[in-house]
């Protein structure tokens, strides 16, 4: 018998493959229904599986039934209430500076009169720190904030290199600040506690707690200490704790950078894992409008280190809705138990000693629904997806040569069918990522954006659905028109499956060729797909109509649970995140783009399959349905109105303004109150029902008339957004309850003639803004001041003038400095420079009209307000 022959040998007698498609072949498939249901278990798979796996939690141990040395979650929630019940504590406030100074001190010295003083010692220490460094395209100063710092260490240990925790006190406008970033410094206090008081384990290396009281005053106190506390050049590695959301696991979404090491030791000690490289990669291409204390710790102390931060439910985030009853009790344990085990492993770590010998790249590292945890190298990452790809190429080989044996085709015409099956491949690629694109820019532009924000299951209508059919409509209808063909039906879907192979493993050779980490997401599907192929053609499947089908939906189950685990992950993260990411950019199309790669990930080797039913197009008919049924409800049903009291808030943002420009002189010329508004979603004032916002304009006249618009813009965020803030007017005036005060001291031409210094005093609240821009019409350069000189040769791009953000913390002296503007001619009696000076009451109350003003907010409004000043001089 020849090889061939044996090849298609049955049990049950010699048969052989059909020639070509027939109508039997046709009628031998399972009914059209089947087909629907096929996509229907894929789905209930997802709901089944992963959701519970993502949200699972652990139960928190309560302090009775609970042995030494672990974590107790019951205390640290209690430790996380008694913090929240302080209220909000925004830098330079009394229950920030005091409170909860004074709370964490008490906390402290109880753990202290617990600890083990036998086994440990224990230091503590308040630093008020005052500074400066570039932050954006502003100089970040600030004076007299402050740090509360404890070193644990074993009595008998020697060592020099300390280990580094930390997460921030302070909070925004409003938000009693539970999740972020209450939450973290209970679990570190519990941390300590436990470490403190048993004595279950030596560690090697101190352990320094950083309770740090600026954070959300662009990372203010991680720069004072990494730069001016005395135990900041011992600090070798680091785990920075904070949050984006409230509730829920937290997961590591940066690492390093270059130290892999810290990624083992992960690995080996996090009792829940939690993390993805895809995080990291996107996290640090800018994609998440915010930042965390690491990025202050990496670049001004280069410490390595991990970056864990709370995600799920974001939609509390920096609201008065993170509150403690948002946070189960679980979400605390899960967090207290990796924390705990990855300190107690750092703190023992030999690579501790010599961090710099093992800066050896990056690492790959993600988690597999909570149950476990993968590691390895970039180097090795790279040599793995290559290799995935390079074997998948070769098997698809071996399967098309085999094909060409077992039927009457050359392999050279089952060759170029599979290369017209990539080409229809990628333009079902293309379809599946366009469709839901255009889904979402049809919204955005009705007016529609963020119709998932509350009913998040509106995303598999709007982009899963539309992202199906793009990938099964030109494959289906292919398949379709190939009705006479002298290649067995079976082996034509199986090319259909390669050709979906043959365009991941060119996507993965390309990104990593890229240095894209993140391609492991291609080649876990790739792999799989490789298995089965194997399994098949040695099982002798390959061959025997549909059986092959069997194998291949087993080995992608897991490439479907992982990826769309991870894509419903990040999803998660960024659907709360758009309702504060700014109204400049269509967030939707992030969405619908993150849904689109998703889908393809998990149902492209899967998807195809729906051809082995009859009828397919009735697939591709009820995904349309679906996305139809979809549209209508999101687009004209309150279903789609995105926000919902308490839990889906509408930001809205502003200041009650008073702004006063001086001209050349002192004259007067300008003077008016007002509502000034930065909009964090995309719908902008749309949602402000009832709000009244008479003679509203939007400020990009005033941006082209005046330096930063004359107008208050208080942060990074604030100037970005610029151009979509509107202004409305008031007609009584706005008296903030601290004033602002700009005093000029003196003027003085120095001896060169060509030079003059103005010297300044500022007096004000405790967040204030100096904008400078010299009269470039005539030739001024501003040449020395006091400030940086680092910033000043380094300016922010036209137009914007040099910013000096300026924030008190303890200390509240009035601020002196001094500027010097050189110009050639040596004339200094006419316009050298406007100087902007911007006051923010955070935290104060306005005035009775004021307060009017913010209830006749709708009551799905998260209202986050305060009185500012904003004086314009010409000198």
């Amino acid at each position: 018998m020849s090889d061939k022959d044996r090849l298609i040998s049955r049990e049950e007698g010699e048969e052989r493959l059909p020639k070509y498609r027939t109508t039997k072949d046709i009628t031998d498939k399972p009914s059209w229904y089947f087909g629907n249901g096929f996509v229907l278990f894929w789905m209930l798979l997802f709901f089944a599986v992963v959701i519970p796996l993502m949200n699972r939690l652990p139960t928190a141990l309560n302090i009775e039934e609970t042995s030494s040395g672990e974590f107790i979650g019951e205390r640290a929630y209690n430790t996380l209430n008694n913090l929240v019940n302080i209220g909000s504590k925004v830098v330079g406030s009394t229950t920030n500076e005091v409170s909860t100074v004074d709370f964490l001190l008490n906390e402290i010295e109880d753990i202290k009169q617990d600890m083990l003083s036998d086994y440990y010692d224990l230091e503590v220490d308040v630093q008020q720190t005052s500074g400066s460094f570039r932050y954006s395209h502003l100089l970040n100063m600030y004076q007299g904030v402050q740090n509360v710092i404890v070193k644990l260490s074993s009595k008998n240990s020697s060592s020099e290199s300390y280990l580094l925790v930390n997460s921030h006190f302070d909070t925004v406008l409003t938000s009693p600040g539970a999740g972020d970033d209450g939450f973290m410094v209970a679990v570190m206090l519990e941390v300590l506690r436990v470490m403190a008081t048993t004595n279950k384990q030596h560690f090697e290396h101190p352990v320094v707690f950083l309770f740090n009281g600026a954070e959300e005053a662009a990372l203010q106190a991680s720069h004072g200490f990494i730069t001016q506390h005395k135990w900041a050049p011992n600090c070798k590695a680091l785990i920075n704790l904070d949050a984006a959301g409230s509730g829920g696991r937290e997961f590591l979404f940066q690492s390093g950078p270059y130290h892999p090491w810290l990624v083992n030791y992960y690995k080996k000690s996090a009792k829940h894992p939690g993390a993805t490289t895809l995080g990291e990669e996107v996290f640090q291409a800018g994609l998440i409008p915010s930042d965390t204390d690491f990025a202050a710790f990496v670049e001004f102390g280069k410490i390595p280190g991990l970056d864990i931060a709370q995600g799920m439910n974001g939609f509390v985030y920096h609201t008065k809705y993170d509150r403690v009853d948002v946070i189960p009790r679980g979400s605390i344990q899960n967090t207290g138990d990796n924390i705990l085990g990855l300190v107690r492993a750092l703190a023992n770590a030999p690579e501790m000693y010599n961090t710099e010998a093992y800066e050896t790249g990056h690492a790959v590292f993600f988690d597999f629904l909570g149950l476990f945890f993968i590691s390895y190298s970039a180097e090795t990452g790279t040599i793995v997806n290559y290799c995935a790809a390079g074997v998948t190429l070769l098997l698809i080989f071996i399967s098309v040569w085999r094909m060409s044996t077992l039927s009457e085709l050359s392999s050279c015409s089952v060759f170029q069918r599979l290369i017209f099956l990539v080409i229809i491949q990628i333009v079902g690629l293309v379809l599946a990522l366009a469709l839901p694109l255009q889904v979402a820019y049809y919204f955005d532009s009705i007016g529609k954006s963020l119709t998932y924000f509350s009913s998040s299951w509106l995303l598999i209508g709007l982009y899963i659905c539309p992202s199906l059919i793009g990938l099964s409509l030109p494959i289906t209808i292919y398949y379709l028109l190939q009705q006479n063909i002298k290649l067995p039906f079976n082996y034509h879907l199986q090319l259909g499956l390669h050709s979906w192979a043959i365009v991941l493993s060119v996507l993965d050779i390309v990104l990593t060729m890229w240095g894209i980490r993140s391609a492991y997401i291609f080649t876990i599907p790739i792999v799989f797909y490789a298995g089965a192929m194997i399994a098949n053609m040695v099982t002798t499947f390959h061959d025997r109509g549909y059986s092959w089908a069997g194998l291949v939906m087993a080995g992608q189950a897991m490439p479907f649970l992982y990826s769309s685990s991870l894509f419903y992950l990040v999803i998660s993260v960024m659907i709360p995140m758009n309702g504060r990411s700014g109204s400049s950019s269509n967030p939707d199309l992030f969405i619908a783009a993150l849904g689109g790669i998703g889908t393809i990930l998990s149902l492209g080797f899967l998807i195809p399959l729906i051809n082995m039913f009859r009828k397919p197009i009735t697939v591709i008919l009820t995904l349309l349905l679906a996305s139809a049924v979809t549209i209508y409800l999101a687009s004209s049903t309150e279903i789609g109105f995105p926000y919902r009291v308490r839990t889906n808030s509408f930001r809205a943002t502003y200041q009650h303004v008073r702004k006063i420009y001086y001209e050349y002189g002192g004259r007067v010329s300008f003077d008016e109150s007002g509502y000034l508004f930065s909009f964090q979603d995309r719908r902008e004032a749309e949602p402000m029902n009832g709000v009244r916002l008479t003679g509203a304009r939007f400020l990009r006249e005033d941006c082209e008339k005046h330096m930063m618009c004359g107008m208050p813009l208080f942060d990074e965020r604030w100037v970005a957004n610029r151009l979509e803030g509107i202004w409305v007017h008031r007609a009584d005036h706005v008296v903030p309850p601290v004033a602002t005060n700009l005093t000029l001291l003196s003027k003085t031409v120095l001896e060169n003639n060509t030079t003059v210094r103005y010297e300044f005093e500022l007096n004000g609240p405790d967040h204030m803004s100096l904008f400078i821009q010299p009269e470039v019409d005539d030739f001024v350069t501003l040449s020395n001041w006091s400030f940086p000189l680092s910033y000043l040769q380094n300016p922010p791009e036209y137009p914007l003038p040099y910013h000096i953000y300026y924030t008190y913390g303890i200390i509240t002296t009035p601020l002196k400095f001094f500027l010097e503007f050189s110009k050639a001619n040596g004339n200094f009696e006419v316009p050298i420079f406007q100087l902007g000076v911007s006051g923010h009451c955070i935290g104060g109350s306005g005035d009775a009209l004021s307060q009017k003003f913010a209830n006749s907010f709708p009551s799905y409004t998260s209202v986050v307000e305060w009185p500012s000043t904003y004086l314009r001089y010409i000198y």
